[in-house]
């Protein structure tokens, strides 16, 4: 049997990997600036993480959702404690698509209306209505396709206000900071405007923090950087560091129901015993602030060139837009440099390091594109 072939892999083979470093087959070293699509958050094998894991698994490592599981109310009130929404309520899932479809059906519940707003240049995920919300028709099916969505421009309050008028909006969803569209920072004013229109036409607002979240911007979610605060957060990526996990923040107005939401595999202790482990992480090194100041120590030290756009970002989501396709300046980085880092679109080259990056790493990669660029 062969794998199905659907991904454009490099010819890269890693076999061990620490913080912000990785080793290949051949003990090659490598800055890893991308930490797997920004799932890496607290850095690669940290040891408070595996011993987590290990000890959890000497322990049990599964059991269903029909029994009582305390470590879930230990990550309760750990994130909720660290991201400031302790009147919140969590739901626990496996993935930032799952977050994502759990988000729009309880939205859905909530209103009792069919109808997604989304935004151009918007990815939500790969699962059906994840992808229906997502602004990348070459991977939405003709199924995909039949949901009830509708896609605004970012920053037109007035294109998202009369799709609220219609009155058939279940609830709008946005990302904090739009990942793989570009990195695209929604204007303060927009945020504030569409929290308030929601509000005003009852709609239930949903940040997609899935990239975004998990004090990868220099706050728990980006979304804090707008002051706003959204009916439904959605959580997965960086928030187990590898473990698949994912989870939605419910404001309290939603009620609970028996059964409207579930899962097999959401919340089972190994998960809970890795998520744990992240948010000790997280604040016993005050991750989030490193993030921030490290981030900004990047986008400073990238020196102006003509071949380059505009460097944007917030904390450790950045994005390089080049005037030029970005293929040739990856691989230079990959396999010359030995530096990993991501892509959006054509032109972009998309910066995801884990939270734990210094300023010394940061500085590898500063001489190494600057030194391309020349």
């Amino acid at each position: 049997m062969n794998l199905f072939d659907v991904y454009s892999l490099f010819d890269v083979t890693p076999v061990k990997a620490q913080g912000c470093k990785v080793w290949d087959e051949n003990g090659q070293e490598y800055l890893d600036l991308y930490g797997g699509h920004a799932v890496i958050s607290v850095g690669h094998t940290h040891p408070k993480y595996v011993a987590a894991l290990t000890d959890q698994l000497g322990k049990i490592g599964f059991y269903s959702n029909s029994v009582k599981n305390p470590l879930q109310v230990t990550l309760a009130e750990k994130l909720g404690k660290a991201s400031g929404y302790e009147d919140y309520s969590l739901f626990l899932d496996n993935s930032g698509a799952e977050s994502n479809e759990n988000a729009i059906k309880l939205a859905s519940f909530h209103t009792g209306k069919d109808r997604i707003v989304a935004f151009h240049k918007s990815f939500h995920g790969r699962t059906s209505g994840a992808v229906a919300v997502t602004d990348n028709p070459k991977i939405v099916s003709p199924f995909n396709a039949n949901h009830k969505v509708s896609f605004c421009d970012l920053n037109d309050a007035v294109a998202v206000e009369k799709e609220l008028l219609k009155g058939d909006v279940a609830g709008v969803i946005i990302e904090g900071i739009q990942g793989c569209g570009g990195i695209n920072i929604p204007d303060t004013g927009f945020m504030k405007e569409l929290e308030s229109l929601c509000h005003k036409y009852g709609v239930c607002l949903i940040l997609d923090e899935v990239q975004s979240g998990y004090g990868r911007t220099g706050k728990f979610f980006a979304h804090q950087w707008y002051g706003i605060k959204p009916d439904i957060i959605t959580m997965g990526k960086g928030i187990a560091n590898g473990f698949p996990c994912g989870g939605i923040l419910i404001s309290p107005k939603f009620e609970a129901v028996k059964g409207m939401l579930g899962t097999t595999f959401g919340g089972n202790y190994l998960a809970m015993a890795a998520a744990i482990s992240v948010l000790d992480i997280i604040e016993e090194e005050n991750m989030v602030q490193n993030a921030y100041e490290v981030g900004e120590y990047i986008k400073a030290g990238i020196a102006p060139s003509p071949r380059i756009k505009e460097v944007r970002g917030c904390g450790l989501m950045i994005g390089i837009e080049f005037n030029e396709e970005v293929a040739p300046i990856r691989k230079e980085l990959l396999f010359n440099r030995h530096i990993f880092t991501g892509v959006a679109g054509k032109n972009m080259v998309r910066l995801l390091a884990p939270l734990c990056l210094t300023k010394a790493q940061a500085d590898v990669f500063i001489n190494a594109i600057n030194d391309i660029l020349k």
